[in-house]
């Protein structure tokens, strides 16, 4: 099989294919068209802040015994601090949503909502005990660090986001309800950290396509001769089914365990 690419300005191996349709002007597959609430939603990439929201509900559930008025606790400071302040700081910084919220209003809300989040967090330790202060403390750095790239960007990497976005909310959950940690959070977490680590290397290209390619042409010849194509429509396809499937995956695992340990 050979690859055949002339927009990287690789040498082709044979006449260059058709050009392919225009490059997708949305900058996520879950984007909204532009617009007032619509710009929020785009914001809260809402299949990616349901499947964090679920590694909150699967680390809960795996607890001896669950507390409700907890769990929705936990998941309310999860949604503020990164449904909310994280995603907010991350359009803030860069505009890769391209949404028409201002600036000042990106800010106050993320601020605001770190604050709720924060204040949530006091809450559980008052409630749980003094081992929840390292989470604590981590939450707000790990926020703060991956989505502003402080330290350098050495929080803004790919097993950062892995242990921010998976593992974290997996062991926090767990941690309030049972106030420590066993063998069998730290499995889940694990599993969390590799689904994350997925989600991360079909993402970034994903994202690459969407918002800074301009133009994708190319083909695939096959041992029998037969050339397929390349465009933005298939290199996306692969990528963002999977992230689709696995968020849906994710979620309904939630639900799941929810379901049994609740009902």
């Amino acid at each position: 099989m050979a690859w055949s690419c002339g927009a990287d300005g690789v040498p082709e191996d044979g006449p260059a294919p058709a050009p392919g349709p225009a490059v997708e002007s949305r900058p996520a597959y879950y984007a909204a068209r532009p617009g007032r609430w619509r710009d929020w939603w785009t914001l809260l990439h809402p299949p990616y802040t349901a499947w964090h929201l679920g590694y909150v509900v699967i680390g809960a559930c795996l607890a001896p015994v669950i507390n409700v008025s907890w769990l929705l606790a936990t998941l309310g400071a999860f949604f503020l601090a990164v449904g909310v302040t994280a995603h907010a700081l991350d359009e803030l910084a860069g505009r890769p949503l391209r949404t028409a919220i201002s600036s000042t209003t990106l800010a106050v809300v993320g601020a605001v909502c770190g604050a709720g989040a924060l204040g949530l967090g006091i809450y559980g330790v008052t409630q749980v005990g003094w081992v929840l202060i390292p989470f604590l403390i981590l939450g707000p750095v790990l926020v703060l660090g991956y989505n502003l790239e402080l330290f350098g960007g050495a929080l803004h990497g790919d097993v950062m986001f892995a242990l921010a976005w998976g593992a974290f909310p997996v062991l926090t959950a767990y941690v309030v309800q049972a106030g420590t940690v066993r063998l069998d959070a730290v499995l889940a977490a694990a599993a969390a950290f590799a689904l994350s680590a997925a989600q991360r290397r079909l993402s970034t290209p994903a994202r690459m396509l969407r918002r800074r390619a301009t133009a994708v042409d190319g083909r695939v010849t096959l041992a029998d001769g037969t050339t397929v194509p390349l465009d933005q429509a298939a290199l996306l396809a692969p990528l963002e089914q999977s992230l689709r499937a696995m968020s849906w995956g994710v979620v309904l695992v939630a639900t799941a365990l929810a379901v049994a340990r609740l009902t």
